[in-house]
């Protein structure tokens, strides 16, 4: 199979859909590999490295999508891209169409089959594809939201952990999942207060173990508006496989909080948590609203494309060569990772 590796032009990400190893991995199967020119530079690699390992680089987007049958990228297709998307084309990237139906419609007529990495789903439930990016996800949200508490950048000027003599800053987390668990381990060894929220006893517990300054509660309303109306940062990472997310934060309980808190919602390429979230670039990261700062980048690991490109190149490989292969919906988990097919949408999250 013809497999191209397109640069990404979402506003200030970095990742590159597969490093040089694992483009080599396909080169080894037999399947030739393309990339457009300096699409790894941002992720530390160069044509070059490519190129020793038998990829081809090839000098713009459309040349490359006009040679190729398989896209391997990392974000959704933005809207300079589409005129390039064929029918025959198979569209292995995040998607996160739930918050994005004009994308989904435009897909749609398209024609061509989409399969979404983060609806890519094992026997079990798990996510292989989404987790090393929650991973990253869980732990930025940290760094970025310790960062924004500061008062120059117009939050309540507490240090996380605080020293002897001072109040320590407090964390509420709404979910224990992958992102929400490596946010709370983060924000718990700063020595942060940290509040969790979740409805799995088994993640709560998990949680609980991480130190006696983690609180693991039952995800009721009425407990997280109480939580969230003391919390100096609040972490939204609510996941509903292939779903828009479930605001559990309301703008009237946003309004009732703390002057200069921070607000970072991962669950923003579903559509977030929290009601006050909108969508935000790294060019333009943060907004107020009644003097609560909100963070809502929607491409977050891309702070870090050197860490997230290997990341997600090493949990990405298996299922690629896979998807490479004749037959591959045969292998169930790439089969629920179909989003569309056909002009028809396909996962039923998104129907």
């Amino acid at each position: 199979m013809r497999i191209g590796i397109p640069r990404e032009v979402k506003v200030l990400e970095g990742r590159v859909g597969l490093i040089p190893a694992a483009a080599a991995e396909l080169v080894k199967l037999g399947h030739q590999v393309y990339m457009e020119q300096g699409a790894a530079i941002l992720s530390g690699y160069t044509d070059e490295d490519y190129i020793v390992l038998g990829i081809v680089i090839l000098p713009d987007a459309r040349t490359l999508y006009e040679t190729v049958e398989m896209i391997i990228k990392v974000k959704e297709p933005q809207a300079q891209e589409l005129e390039y998307l064929r029918s025959d084309h198979l569209l292995f990237c995040y998607l996160h169409l739930s918050a994005a139906p004009e994308l989904m419609q435009a897909l749609k007529q398209i024609g061509l089959t989409a399969v979404a990495f983060e609806t890519v789903e094992e026997s079990g439930g798990e996510l292989p594809l989404l987790a090393p990016m929650s991973d990253i996800a869980g732990r930025i949200a940290v760094q970025v939201g310790t960062h924004l508490l500061h008062q120059p950048q117009g939050g309540r000027g507490i240090l996380m952990g605080g020293v002897p003599a001072t109040e320590r800053g407090k964390v509420v987390i709404l979910g224990a999942g992958v992102a929400g668990g490596n946010a709370a381990r983060v924000a718990a060894a700063m020595g942060a207060e940290v509040t969790v929220f979740n409805r799995s006893r088994d993640k709560l517990a998990a949680m609980r173990d991480l130190g006696g300054n983690v609180t693991a509660l039952y995800a009721y309303d009425d407990a997280i508006r109480q939580a969230v109306l003391e919390a100096d940062l609040l972490i939204g990472a609510v996941l509903v496989t292939g779903a828009r997310a479930p605001h559990l934060v309301s703008a009237d309980t946003v309004k009732q909080m703390k002057a200069g808190s921070v607000i970072i919602d991962i669950s923003v390429d579903q559509g977030g948590c929290i009601e006050t979230t909108k969508p935000t670039t790294y060019a333009e990261p943060t907004f107020v609203w009644e003097d609560v700062v909100h963070f809502g980048v929607t491409n977050m690991p891309g702070a870090v494309p050197r860490t997230s490109s290997q990341a997600l190149s090493a949990a990405l490989i298996p299922y690629a060569m896979k998807l490479a292969e004749v037959g591959w919906e045969q292998a169930p988990a790439l089969l629920k990772g179909v989003n569309l097919r056909a002009r028809k949408v396909i996962h039923p999250a998104l129907q």
